[in-house]
């Protein structure tokens, strides 16, 4: 009996070590670096053009990794994060959301100025938001940005 349960305890040592050791595929993420260096771009091309923008970038669970609100209103800061997180989520464009015609789906953004961010390889990795100059520089300002940081906005087989 002393034997058998010596055996069961190896095997079940062997399995559990076997388990642990199985080699797991990295998957990209967004990490503060680069959402500091998506903010920091879209504010810079904004000041360039003129314009207070806010500015918020989200992880693809919709956390907020960065944020800055250089100037705008407080109203454009709530919908900078607004779009970023719709953006995130939905992992489309706001502007596509806005298409759907769903303005009560939770954190749907019916708004342009919100972009999905997508590593190269097309692994869905947050979102940005940007407010408080018109739609269509807030979504240009926030891929340009992505664009800078070497990601993309959509996913590449789209």
């Amino acid at each position: 009996m002393k034997g058998i349960v010596s055996a069961s305890l190896v095997a079940t040592a062997a399995l559990l070590a076997s388990m642990g050791s199985q080699a797991q595929t990295p998957r990209p993420v967004l990490d503060f670096e680069t959402a500091d260096a998506i903010r920091d771009h879209c504010l810079a091309r904004a000041a360039e053009a003129g314009h207070a923008v806010a500015v918020a970038v989200f992880d693809d669970g919709g956390d907020l990794v960065s944020f800055s609100n250089h100037g705008a209103s407080p109203a454009a800061a709530a919908v900078a994060q607004w779009k970023g997180r719709s953006a995130a989520m939905y992992r489309r464009s706001t502007r596509e959301t806005a298409a759907w015609n769903v303005p009560t789906a939770p954190m749907i953004a019916v708004m342009e100025g919100g972009v999905p961010l997508f590593a190269r390889d097309g692994t869905a990795i947050g979102g940005v938001g940007v407010s408080g100059a018109p739609s269509e520089f807030d979504a240009e300002c926030g891929t340009r940005a992505a664009e800078a940081a070497s990601l993309t906005v959509a996913r590449p087989q789209e």
